[in-house]
Parts: structure tokens; C-alpha cells; sequence
């Protein structure tokens, strides 16, 4: 199962906090393709899971996971940089990541 690191649920919370969003909003990850055919990650605040979606929810951060992106995910770290008034995610591989990069 996908699982975040501290940075990113403080991103998410950010993001999710920034708006207007309703309470149980939170981050969806879908998977989609990038302009060659390849596979690539969609991401966008929802105020809720769609029907099928996989929801993690760690110290009041919530992600919905599309199936598709569920699987892809399954062994992945998301982490999360700020810079200066944006910020980048990152997937990292569960296996041989002992503690987050800072």
C-alpha cells in the first residue's frame, strides 16, 4: 500500500486547507498516460473518493487512490518538497528506503 511521508501529508493537508474544500476532502491519484502512450499519474483535490476508490487517511490526510493508480502504488513512498511557493512530489520505492530524505 502506498504510504506518505511526513512532507507529503503536510502538503496535502496545505493544498487540501488552501481552498474552499469541505471537510474529507483530500488529494485523488489517478493513473492516465503521458503524451506517448506511457503511463503518468493524474493528480487533483476532491471533496470525496469516487466509487472504487482506495482511501488512505494518516493523521487527517486523505488520498483516494483510482484503481488503476492503486496498483501502481502499491510499493511506492510519496514524498514531498516545498519550494518557495510550490512544491514537488516524489515516488519513492518502499524497499531499501529506511527514513525520509530531508
Amino acid at each position: 500500500m502506498l504510504t506518505l511521508t511526513d512532507s507529503a501529508k503536510e502538503m496535502v493537508r496545505d493544498m487540501v486547507s488552501g481552498g474552499d474544500a469541505p471537510e474529507g476532502s483530500g488529494l485523488r491519484i489517478s493513473a492516465a498516460h503521458d503524451e506517448d502512450g506511457g503511463p503518468a499519474l493524474s493528480l487533483e483535490l476532491a471533496t470525496e473518493p469516487a466509487e472504487g476508490d482506495q482511501v488512505l487517511d494518516e493523521d487527517g490526510t486523505r488520498v483516494f487512490l483510482e484503481p488503476g493508480a492503486a496498483s501502481l502504488l502499491d510499493d511506492k513512498i510519496l514524498d514531498a518538497e516545498r519550494h518557495d511557493d510550490h512544491f514537488h512530489f516524489r515516488l519513492d520505492d518502499q524497499a531499501g528506503v529506511d527514513s525520509e530524505d530531508d
